[in-house]
């Protein structure tokens, strides 16, 4: 994260899920970050053994996401495990490899930032709640409310910390409206 970067740039954050995964684009400019699109991609439903196919699913989304916008970085929020739920670690394990390789295969650079550094970033207070960090969110982009579900503010988040941490200044004097949406696979935003 050393140095910033010269130009226009364009940033993922990500959300990690492996039912639903929360993804954030935005555009970084002359000290202005432009949200172009947020959302979630949802992998079908635990069914028995289809844990490769929920990977897939995951993967699919988030290949065609990078595809269509052209990150040059993917923030990832690092996971926050919980020593009675090894389970869920182990599964999140899972996704987040998918969506490293997914980066990869795309050219797409990953920083890990830990949920911790986000909420600070993004709210000033380390602990800040789900709440706290959406109002954070809808406040950077001006949005007319607040981003849900709250998996996309996460990301947005996780993309904000970033660009933050590169000293690009949020824009808010420019109003900006995005229009959230709903389908089968993601629900997204577009300003």
């Amino acid at each position: 994260m050393a140095g910033t970067p010269q130009g226009s740039f364009r940033v993922i954050g990500i959300d990690p899920g492996l039912n639903i995964t929360g993804y954030g684009v935005m555009e970084c400019r002359s000290g202005e970050i432009k949200l172009l699109e947020a959302g979630v991609i949802r992998s079908p439903r635990a069914r028995g053994e289809n844990l490769p196919a929920r990977l897939e699913s995951l993967h699919k989304g988030l290949a065609e996401v990078m595809a269509e916008f052209h990150p040059r970085t993917m923030c990832l929020e690092d996971v926050y495990s919980h020593t009675a739920y090894p389970r869920t670690s182990i599964l999140m394990g899972h996704a987040r490899g998918v969506i490293c390789l997914a980066a990869r295969q795309a050219g797409v650079a990953v920083v890990n930032i830990s949920a911790k550094r986000i909420k600070q970033s993004v709210t000033g207070n380390g602990n800040a709640s789900k709440a706290q960090v959406q109002r954070a969110v809808q406040q950077a982009f001006s949005l007319g409310r607040v981003p849900h579900p709250p998996d996309v503010a996460d990301a947005l988040a996780a993309g904000l910390c970033y660009a933050y941490s590169l000293k690009v200044a949020a824009n808010g004097s420019r109003r900006q409206r995005a229009i959230w949406k709903s389908s089968s696979r993601r629900v997204f935003a577009r300003a």
